[in-house]
């Protein structure tokens, strides 16, 4: 098989769009796609500092890779959570990038945040493990952004992930996330602006980019998500596009198409108007969610959000 734009050999074939790449038009293609993503949907503005959540996984470690090379301010956040050697690996991986390319990375731990790491959390809360997960990211990433003076929070999901999810939620009709499952997400009430810079592109695609580009990346799922529906979502429309290229791309783009006239704004996606009375965080309600879930942790000690906790640098300066 052959590049359908230079000719030379290809190294990897992209059914929906019906083309074939080598390795450096794939690259330029690549690109071109997150350019046109971060100018539609207004991501950055040049003068942005953005905090990236890194999870030691192929998407965020592109990512990284890729605004860096859009010369783009950009900060790394990795929360270690604590999940035995999926999580030393995670972090160890984390690392390892960063230094070699001298990126500038902040490593805190769940643990230092809540007492318990996230199995622990998952047990002692019975909740499921991935809503554990991502209640505590939304907060410690937010926070972490306005710690440090980011004006966006991005993060690496690509539009497997976000198909998956948009499919989840449909079957299920769960109005409240359809309103808000946008590539970027305006800051309002004390949150950071959100963004998904990869939202055009497919998980092999980003497995292709790390590869011709040498990331070292964590390739097995968290462990703790082994039971989780986006997964069994992922397995359907995987096989829904394989008998039908495209498919996963029509749904996805045309639900973002229609989703405003589907979805107008409402209450219940209105900022978060209260401070949190424990961690001053911005929330819903009197005390917010997070540290509802750390006042479920008893005998685990509780622990202040204004405290300093501790962090790791790759690189000091930051300004």
């Amino acid at each position: 098989m052959n590049c359908r734009v230079c000719k030379k050999k290809a190294v990897i074939a992209i059914p929906r769009h019906n083309t074939a790449f080598c390795a450096d038009c794939f690259d330029k293609y690549l690109m071109d796609q997150v350019r046109k993503t971060i100018k539609e949907f207004r991501m950055f503005s040049p003068d942005d500092r953005i905090l990236l959540a890194v999870s030691g996984g192929k998407d965020s470690l592109a990512l990284w890779d890729i605004l860096t090379r859009l010369e783009l301010d950009v900060l790394g956040y990795h929360l270690d959570l604590g999940i035995s050697e999926y999580s030393k690996e995670s972090t160890e991986k984390t690392r390892l990038f960063a230094e070699k390319r001298g990126y500038r990375l902040i490593v805190e731990e769940i643990e230092s945040e809540t007492g318990a790491t996230l199995p622990v959390i998952a047990e002692s809360t019975k909740r499921p493990p991935c809503s554990a997960c991502g209640l505590s990211k939304r907060h410690l990433f937010n926070r972490a952004a306005r710690q440090y003076d980011c004006q966006v929070l991005a993060t690496g999901h690509n539009m497997d992930d976000e198909a998956s999810r948009l499919l989840g939620n449909i079957l299920h009709w769960q109005d409240g996330y359809l309103e808000k499952q946008f590539p970027a997400l305006p800051a309002e009430g004390g949150l950071i602006r959100k963004v998904k810079p990869l939202n055009r592109l497919t998980e092999k695609e980003m497995a292709a980019y790390a590869y011709l580009n040498g990331i070292d990346y964590v390739i097995r799922e968290c462990p703790m998500s082994a039971d989780a529906k986006q997964i069994f979502y992922k397995k359907i429309l995987n096989d829904i596009e394989k008998e039908s290229p495209g498919t996963k791309q029509f749904f996805y783009f045309g639900f973002l198409e229609r989703s405003q006239k589907m979805f107008p704004l409402s209450k219940e996606t209105s900022p978060p108007s209260e401070n949190c009375k424990m961690c001053h965080e911005p929330c819903y309600t009197d005390i917010c969610s997070f540290c509802r879930l750390k006042m479920k942790l008893s005998p685990f000690p509780e622990s202040s959000e204004t405290e300093d906790t501790p962090i790791t640098f790759i690189t000091p300066n930051i300004s």
